[in-house]
């Protein structure tokens, strides 16, 4: 590898006896790295698209998952879109997280994603469903950019090659539909090591001051705005930075003054992306009304828990849990990532020069050791998640597209051993560089993963959509035909109303005053943790828990505020400390509702193989209190075939080992015609 070119380059096989391509020579850009359209000329690349066409085409997947995806983790209901819905709306449910007593979730991770909620309101007018589905579009733009930027690096970076698997790889990947908007920190912890990587990826150089500063900022955003613990996957980087020469030749005596260079220069990028901090813990102080450092009261809860305290209160998980996750997620990608450098040291060993190194000078960095740096945060990230006995799968999330990067090396190495073998077999270079044997390889690999992730996607969507199926049924189904009931009419459209201009202009909209009359209630039990937040719920309804057989605690209600209310106002109400909320997951009584009191409840049934108790009869089957409203097929994972239930293919036969359940909205009989008579009367009169 020549020190000219601060990349690493994966040599291609030598094609004796065939003439050279008539193309100008590949030459270096002014970062390092070799300008695609000549690389292209020159090397006859495969088809690698560039960042716009590329972008479009992540966008659309991502767009598409922002629409279909499902909500997979109660934490993101409670603790983000429920302050998010309080912002905007003035009301939503509270978790101990957000107290000022103890102010473990940063209000400027959550601020962030009102601008894309308010502008949605704006421009669609008063409905707040869209505005859900705006931040998560947001999301997806965001997710879509980091990813594409470092779907480039790779190609002029690493190589051509392993830049096409490692987009296929993310585009179609399961983790990545659900990870890419979902309104976590660690999935902003994503975008954020997504972005730092697309820096990291060339190789530290005293003349290179624009990788280290940018990628020490994202690196840092990413753990300051989102997850403290993410900045763990920034260490190989750190590593790099300071002690390997990368695109730098260091003859032995300028080796000291070359060392302080590169600290002197680490610690500055340092201290600029740390004054991050002082924003953050401006608006955390603002919301949480005394000085917060948010980031520090995560690792202290964490990492330095009382007896009585920690993550272990909400569930431990076995050894192999994350393995079992990621490989529902990733499929054959997942031993592909691990063996990563594995293979790196078997190519080290039979093929030396696949990596373009021949003979490397004391003064200057192998480029086996630069790829291993940046195939080591896969590693680093997976040993301390491990060791935790806390587990939860969006604690993978920050090293996501890492995996898919992992996997397209080792693959893009695997061809490179068959392609060495064939060479020794034919002993001819010229015919294992006119073979499709190794093209079909490299397809079958990358096919299979895309394939299985499309039907692991489509399984998620098939079997667990049906909690957000059933609270939009509440608004598009019950609410017009109890308005209808009671002789309440719609408003009409307003005049300036131009977002809608090319829809009918007879059709209704419903004023959220006319819902807030009926005084209606929708209940969760057993249920609760499917919760799909406020934002999904029509204005007007109120949202209240019932006892189940669940013993911890669940959250309570922000105090509210009017709808006139602006942010400041708000604000006030995050300040105050709520009543029975603690973080010894201890179930505070105060926050349940009689079941008599609810008006429609949400609940799973299962008619094959019921499962009751005193707190968790069969609401469903009680058709002389509770009459469906909706119900949406729901799976019956403790009964059905372990391959079925994991992925979705068609055909009835592939079904016929899963079982289903009801997930119904239920409707009380006698709550609900008592006030539909109540508000008939009314409006008469």
């Amino acid at each position: 590898m020549s020190s000219n070119f601060q990349t690493i380059r994966f040599r291609r096989p030598e094609q004796k006896n065939a003439a050279p391509p008539a193309a100008p020579a590949a030459r270096p850009n002014r970062h390092g790295g070799i300008l695609q359209d000549q690389l292209r000329r020159s090397q006859r690349a495969p088809w690698c698209p560039g960042f716009s066409t590329a972008l479009r085409i992540v966008l659309i997947i991502r767009v598409l998952g922002a629409m279909y995806s499902n909500i997979s983790d109660c934490d993101e209901v409670f603790n983000f879109w429920e302050p998010l819905h309080y912002l905007d709306r003035g009301y939503g449910f509270q978790t101990w997280e957000t107290s000022p007593v103890y102010a473990i979730r940063s209000w400027a991770y959550i601020l962030l994603h009102l601008t894309p909620a308010k502008l949605v309101t704006l421009f669609l007018g008063a409905e707040k469903r869209p505005a859900f589905f705006g931040v998560r579009l947001f999301l997806a733009l965001i997710s879509s950019l980091c990813e594409v930027k470092m779907y480039r690096s790779v190609v002029e970076r690493v190589n051509y090659r392993v830049g096409r698997y490692f987009f296929f790889m993310l585009l179609f990947n399961a983790g990545m539909w659900t990870a890419s908007t979902a309104f976590l920190p660690s999935s902003f912890a994503m975008y954020a090591n997504t972005l730092a990587f697309s820096y990291a990826l060339e190789p530290a150089s005293n003349r290179n001051l624009r990788r280290s500063l940018f990628a020490t900022l994202a690196f840092a955003t990413g753990a300051i705005v989102g997850w403290p613990f993410s900045l763990a996957v920034a260490l190989p980087f750190v590593f790099e930075e300071l002690f390997l020469y990368g695109a730098d030749r260091v003859p032995a005596e300028t080796k000291q003054s070359w060392m302080l260079a590169r600290w002197r220069r680490f610690l500055t990028c340092t201290a600029v992306a740390a004054l991050l901090v002082i924003p953050v813990v401006a608006i955390d102080t603002l919301f949480y009304g005394k000085l917060t450092l948010v980031p520090w009261n995560i690792i202290k809860y964490n990492v330095f828990p009382d007896s009585q305290r920690g993550p272990e209160l909400y569930g431990t998980e076995p050894a192999q849990y994350y393995l079992s996750n990621l490989l529902l997620n990733f499929n054959v990608l997942v031993p592909l990532a691990l063996l990563s450098i594995p293979a790196l040291a078997i190519t080290h060993r039979i093929d030396r020069k696949r990596l373009g190194e021949r003979t490397v000078q004391s003064d200057q960095s192998s480029p086996f050791t630069l790829l291993a740096v940046r195939l080591a945060p896969v590693y680093v990230w997976l040993g301390i998640m491990n060791a935790q006995a806390h587990k939860e799968e969006r604690f993978m999330f920050p090293i996501y597209s890492f995996i898919c990067f992992n996997a397209a090396v080792t693959l893009f190495l695997a061809r490179g051993w068959l392609e060495t073998a064939y060479v020794a077999v034919t002993k001819s270079p010229y015919k294992a560089s006119r073979a499709v044997l190794f093209s079909r390889f490299t397809l079958s690999v990358v096919s299979a993963s895309c394939i299985l992730s499309l039907s692991r996607a489509v399984a998620q969507w098939k079997y667990y959509h049906a909690p957000l199926s059933i609270v939009y049924a509440l608004e598009s189904q019950e609410i017009p035909r109890l308005l209808n009931t009671t002789g309440h009419i719609y408003l009409p459209p307003p005049m300036n109303y131009t977002s809608r201009a090319s829809e009918d202009e007879s059709q209704p909209r419903i004023d959220p005053s006319l819902i807030e009359d009926f005084g209606l209630r929708l209940c969760f039990g057993k249920e609760w943790h499917r919760f799909p937040g406020h934002y999904l719920v029509p204005d007007g309804v109120r949202v209240d828990w019932i006892k189940s057989d669940f013993n911890g605690m669940l959250p309570g209600h922000f105090p509210e505020t009017t709808k006139s209310g602006g942010l400041m106002e708000r604000i006030k109400g995050t300040r105050v400390v709520p009543q029975g909320l603690n973080d010894l997951n201890k179930e505070a009584p105060e926050f349940y509702v009689d079941v008599a009191e609810c008006d429609y409840l949400v609940d799973l049934d299962f008619p094959l193989h019921p499962v009751w108790s005193e707190h968790e009869p069969r609401y469903a089957a009680d058709e002389a209190t509770w009459e469906r409203v909706a119900c949406r097929p729901f799976l019956d994972a403790h009964h059905s075939a372990t391959l079925t239930r994991t992925l979705w293919m068609p055909g009835s036969r592939w079904q016929q080992t899963n079982e289903f359940g009801d997930y119904c909205l239920l409707k009380h009989r006698e709550n609900v015609e008592r006030k539909e008579r109540v508000m008939t009367v009314r409006k008469d009169t």
